[in-house]
């Protein structure tokens, strides 16, 4: 138990970790474009001051581009906060599919650098789990994470969320590239014991290419 304990807090910390660093790098290319623009302001004030006529056109270009990047960035905050957040709820009633859509939001910049599109399938009815919000994230994200490693030429993940008698279920389909040694990986220890914590189960299948993760309602 202990050991399943320690494996739970360093998958933690690692999750968060990345998450943050990710963010960080958002909210820095977003700090970046809001400074070139302001050089481009700043150009505009020198010519001013040279006598030279101003483009209102061009003015009203850079402060929308400056507006853009400042709700950007407000997103990513309020990203980062609620995250920050689910630290704090040892237990709580979780919607599945929101849950699901705010882990691959999250997981966005990792998705992207991959070139890999994610597409979501909401369930036909709202499929509630009761659990901790942190460890469910970073169990879904770990199974995210893993899938997106495995999806072969198409570049494309699928997940479909569906409700279960016990719970729900989220599966991980469109995995191209698992074959039967990468599925003998998976899931390793971290996965593992975050699976006994939350007591939930996962297949793993290279014939149907597809990983399903099950979840207990409560």
């Amino acid at each position: 138990m202990s050991s399943e304990i320690n494996i739970i807090g360093e998958s933690g910390l690692q999750f968060f970790g990345k998450i943050s660093a990710s963010i960080s790098h958002e909210i820095n290319n977003v700090l970046a474009i809001i400074n070139e623009n302001a050089g481009l302001l700043d150009d505009f004030t020198i010519m001013a001051d040279k006598g030279m006529p101003l483009d209102p056109n061009r003015l009203k270009n850079v402060a929308s581009k400056i507006l853009v990047q400042i709700r950007r960035a407000d997103e990513i905050v309020r990203n980062m906060n609620t995250f920050s957040h689910t630290i704090d709820q040892i237990k709580a009633d979780l919607d599945l599919r929101e849950t699901v859509e705010f882990v691959v939001t999250l997981a966005h910049r990792f998705a992207s650098m991959r070139g890999i599109t994610i597409k979501i399938k909401p369930p036909e009815n709202i499929v509630t789990i009761s659990t901790a919000a942190f460890f469910l994230e970073n169990l879904i994200w770990l199974c995210l994470d893993f899938a997106m490693n495995v999806t072969g030429s198409a570049k494309t993940l699928s997940l479909i969320i569906g409700k279960t008698e016990s719970g729900g279920r989220i599966c991980f389909a469109g995995l191209e590239g698992l074959t039967s040694e990468l599925a003998d990986t998976f899931p390793s220890d971290r996965e593992t014991a975050l699976l006994g914590m939350l007591k939930a189960e996962l297949t793993v299948s290279a014939e149907q290419k597809e990983l399903i993760l099950y979840l207990q309602a409560s």
